[in-house]
């Protein structure tokens, strides 16, 4: 190979040489150069959630106490019309009746009065009845005067409204057979109270009742509302109540009534509420946990609960400005009102905060 030949190839060489250092730095500055992570994808955009924060009226949420009772508007109480024994008992304490059942049957001399009453009006108004047939026979025929034909209508209509108010008394009564009085349900409903057995005896001046009857297809709530409290009770106030039977369900209604009194020996000031009672699981006597909502009249600086993130004793929110600036703030509460918080500092009217995905967020953002 001579000189010149030998001349070409170093310089090929050098050329190669000079590609390929080229070639492997542009790859290395490749693969040093740092990816730009300070601004959300369009993918990261879709799945996050924003709320604004804003000024509300404060809801505050009182904790009351109190216990379920019968409506009193649909409670009925039976009391015994005569004296006398029960015959026969129908019912038991807990029973459901509907209108018209007989509940018990009671044996009495009074009845039997009654009865013999039936009889002798019965008897009185067909002897008043053939009277005034041969009185308006004998006027016909000239044997009678006028007179005596008004004395027998008279005669007649007295017997008529004699048995019509026997008639009435032994239908009040529910006067069956063989001087036995029938004790029926004024109203459908639960036997909540019953003050007499089988075979009981009891005078007709006896002043208790023998059953209390309740619709219990609602109830109500009696809470107890202490002094300091009194101010933040509204008619109408919503309420959302518990019981120690079923302490995951939710009954929601309002306060229907203030009793504008204290108890003298407890000091509180009583309230009601009514509620729907489907499938009659509230019952009389069950202790209830009354939480009312009130609003103070106060505004505040409202954040949503969920867009707090909690982290070296402190708590965070993550501030959205757009996609390239998002800014950890530090904030400092308040108090919880249900699924929000009442912002103390750190935050300000209109600033915009996420909800969704932002411990995920977060979490980038302390170690980039």
């Amino acid at each position: 190979m001579n000189l010149n030949n030998k001349m070409n190839c170093f310089v090929l060489l050098l050329v190669f040489a000079g590609l390929l250092g080229t070639s492997c730095s542009d790859e290395k500055k490749s693969i040093a150069e740092p990816i730009d992570t300070n601004c959300l994808s369009d993918s990261m955009l879709k799945l996050i959630e924003f709320d604004t924060i804003q000024y509300k009226q404060v809801t505050t949420r009182l904790l009351l106490s109190g216990k379920i009772t019968e409506n009193e508007d649909k409670l009925v109480k039976v009391y015994p019309l005569v004296g006398g024994y029960v015959k026969d008992l129908r019912v038991e304490l807990g029973d459901y009746v509907n209108k018209g059942d007989v509940l018990a049957v009671i044996q009495s001399t009074e009845v039997a009065d009654f009865q013999n009453q039936l009889v002798i009006a019965e008897s009185n108004l067909n002897i008043a009845e053939k009277n005034l047939q041969v009185t308006q026979d004998m006027f016909e025929g000239g044997l009678s005067s006028e007179k005596d034909l008004v004395v027998a209508k008279k005669e007649y209509q007295k017997a008529v409204g004699e048995l019509r108010r026997i008639k009435e008394v032994m239908n009040i009564y529910g006067v069956g057979e063989f001087s036995a009085y029938t004790v029926k349900a004024p109203i459908s409903g639960f036997i909540t109270e019953k003050f007499i057995n089988e075979n009981m005896q009891f005078r007709m001046d006896n002043t208790e009742q023998l059953f209390t009857i309740a619709n219990l297809d609602n109830v109500w709530v009696i809470a107890n509302v202490f002094e300091s409290d009194i101010d933040h009770v509204k008619e109408g106030s919503e309420v959302e109540v518990t019981t120690l039977s079923y302490p995951d369900q939710v009954y929601k209604g309002r306060v229907d009534k203030i009793f504008n009194v204290l108890d003298k020996s407890s000091r509180v000031m009583k309230v009601r509420i009514i509620l729907d009672n489907k499938g009659y699981k509230l019952k009389p006597e069950m202790f209830a946990s009354i939480s009312l909502l009130s609003q103070s009249g106060v505004k505040s600086l409202i954040a949503p609960e969920n867009s707090l993130i909690f982290d070296n004793n402190k708590d965070y929110v993550l501030v959205y400005k757009d996609a390239c600036h998002i800014d950890i703030r530090a904030i400092e509460r308040i108090d919880k009102i249900d699924n929000n918080v009442r912002i103390q500092s750190g935050l300000k009217e209109g600033e915009r905060v996420i909800t969704k995905h932002q411990l995920l967020i977060y979490n980038h953002l302390i170690n980039r």
